[in-house]
Formats: structure tokens, sequence, C-alpha cells
């Protein structure tokens, strides 16, 4: 990152200059974070206020329906509906609804900002959310139903007495690659047999100083199986073509946002496979996956079954799993499609 070269006013010069390209892209090619580009126009259509997200998620509950997006950097996923149902928690906190469904993680909530721009179709407002190295983590949208009125009241009473267009980042930090404790790798499998709930998985891997993806290349059969990175394609396809229902998560170290149902309409446009369903839209780019994992974890509930996909550096960038149906973790028709996708031969 080169944050502290660029001054705010040689980062606002340089943008009057390419206005076109998306904000994220734009900071790539300055070489500073997204949360340093926006920092740069405090006071200029944005408003700095607290990141926590006990304050951030009582903002969108006032908000009426808006867009909330996460992603990461091979995969953006978009929901549309209304904030409610808030989990607060030290460690980790939720946003439970039929449409935003959300898995929050405080200590990455580090800068927040409240923006408005102007645009051909009118004033878009967002309220944004960034970790120590200027990521994004999570944002939220507001649409043409939502409250504006309400936004625009909290940029007065949600403003920080800093708003400073100046920001110091930390450096981003580094994908953790596949962590594998050779020594280990019966205990896992032994440990594996005994799970009783999918959210055991992590905890067991942690314990064995292994990480997800490195007990997913140590455990082998018939624990998973090693898929092709063209069965991502595939897989979409046939949930699309069957209606199947799915849970499909998508996330970065901060936040993991989840959607739940059918997959209606695909628009492939290389190299983006999209999603572009009402309420619902997907943004995956298929050059970024490197491997690709089907996954059986037993539950008491019965076999749950997942598909994910990695990038080259081990960072996670999806999970789809089959919607439980009642009260069972199995679910036989997205067992089935993914027994049918190609495999990388042993």
């Amino acid at each position: 990152m080169q944050d502290v070269t660029l001054s705010p006013e040689d980062i606002r010069d340089r943008r009057a200059e390419s206005p076109q390209l998306r904000e994220r892209d734009f900071a790539e090619t300055l070489g500073i974070s997204e949360a340093a580009l926006v920092a740069a126009y405090c006071g200029m259509g944005v408003t700095r206020i607290d990141a926590h997200p006990d304050v951030i998620m009582n903002a969108a509950t006032q908000l009426s329906e808006v867009m909330a997006l996460t992603r990461n950097a091979s995969c953006v996923h978009e929901k549309v509906g209304i904030y409610d149902n808030y989990h607060p928690g030290q460690h980790a906190a939720m946003i439970l609804t039929e449409d935003i469904d959300l898995r929050i993680f405080p200590s990455y909530w580090r800068h927040a900002f409240m923006v408005e721009r102007d645009s051909d179709s009118g004033p878009r407002r967002s309220i944004q959310v960034f970790d120590g190295a200027g990521d994004a983590v999570h944002k939220i949208i507001l649409r043409g139903g939502s409250n504006h009125d309400a936004f625009k009241k909290m940029t007065e009473t949600l403003a920080s007495d800093n708003q400073s267009t100046k920001e110091q980042f930390t450096q981003r930090l580094p994908a953790e690659p596949a962590k594998i404790a050779k020594d280990k790798v019966d205990v896992l499998r032994k440990e594996w047999r005994r799970m009783t709930d999918t959210h055991q998985f992590l905890r067991l891997v942690s314990k064995l100083k292994m990480n997800r993806l490195g007990a997913y290349r140590a455990a082998g059969r018939p624990f998973v199986r090693k898929l092709a990175p063209e069965a991502v394609d595939a897989l979409l396809t046939n949930l699309q073509s069957s209606g199947t229902e799915v849970m499909l998560f998508v996330g970065n170290r901060g936040c993991i946002q989840i959607h739940t149902g059918a997959l209606h309409t695909l628009r492939p446009m290389s190299p983006w496979q999209n999603v572009m369903d009402p309420g619902f839209n997907l943004h995956l780019r298929r050059d970024h996956v490197s491997e690709v994992w089907a996954v059986d974890k037993p539950t008491q509930r019965g076999t749950a079954t997942s598909v994910e996909a990695f990038d080259k550096n081990g960072s996670l960038i999806f999970q789809i799993f089959g919607v439980p149906k009642e009260g069972r973790d199995s679910r036989p028709a997205f067992r089935a499609i993914v027994n049918g996708l190609q495999e990388v031969p042993a």
C-alpha cells in the first residue's frame, strides 16, 4: 500500500481524471486502499462515523429496504432487504432476517463512513465499513424506497469528531496458506467422524494446528473430494436448472453474508459468472478459482454436504450448502448434483 505517499488532494485530483472507474478498481490503480480513497472526501459528501457494528446496525435498521453488499477479492454478494433482528456480541454478532443474513466479526470493523455521491439518477447514499488495512468489510447501499431522510439526519448525529481526510492504515494481512499437521491426520479423521454439528469443524482443525484448506487436503476420502475448477460453473448451472435451494456464503475476515434460496438467472460474462435475480446478485471471478472441494460433515441431523472454492493463495471464496429441510441437514437433491461434479484425479 502507498496510502502515506499520496495526499488527499492528490487522490481527489487523480480521481477527477478517472471518474468512470469503480472505487475499488481506481484505488488499486493508485496503490492505495479503498478506505483511503473514501476518506479523502471527508467533508465533501463523506462523513466519518464510529465503525462498531452496534452503531452501524442500529443505523441500518432505520433505513428501510436497502442493499447489503459483502465481498472478497474474488466474489461479490448482494442482497436486498431490511436490517432487523440484530444479535450483538463481543467476538461475533449477527443479523438474522429472511433476506439479510450476516455473521459479523467486530474486531475487523475499524473504519466507517456515510457516503453521498451525485449521479445522473440522483444522490447515491451508502454506509461503508473497512478493516484496519482499508479493505471493504461490508456496505449498506440505499435504494429508491430507502429512508433517505433518516440517512441525512444520521450524517449529523453519528458524525465523529475526527473528520480528517487523512487516515492511517495497517498492512494488509496475507492470506493464510494451507496448514497441515502431518502427525495429527489420523486424529483429524477420527474426530471428524465424531462431529455432531458443522460449527465444530473450525474448532477441531484449530485445535490440531491446521486450517480449513489444510484439513481438506489432509483428510481425503470419504470426508472430501477434490473437484475441478470447472465444476463451479457446472454446479451453478445444475442448481439453476433444477431449482434446488441452497445456502450460499461469501465473506471476508470481518463479515459473512448468506443467501438462502434458488438461483434463477445466470449471466456469464468472461471472466465473471453472475447470478442476477430479483433481490440477489452474485458476481464471481471464475478465473480466481484454484481449488474446489466437495465436503461431507456429519451432524445430528444427517450429513451436511458443501462445495467450497479457494483462490491460489488459499483464501476461501465461497461455500454452498443444500438448504436443510424438515429438520435435517442432508439434502438428497443437492448431494446428487455434487456427486455428479467433475473430480480431480487423486
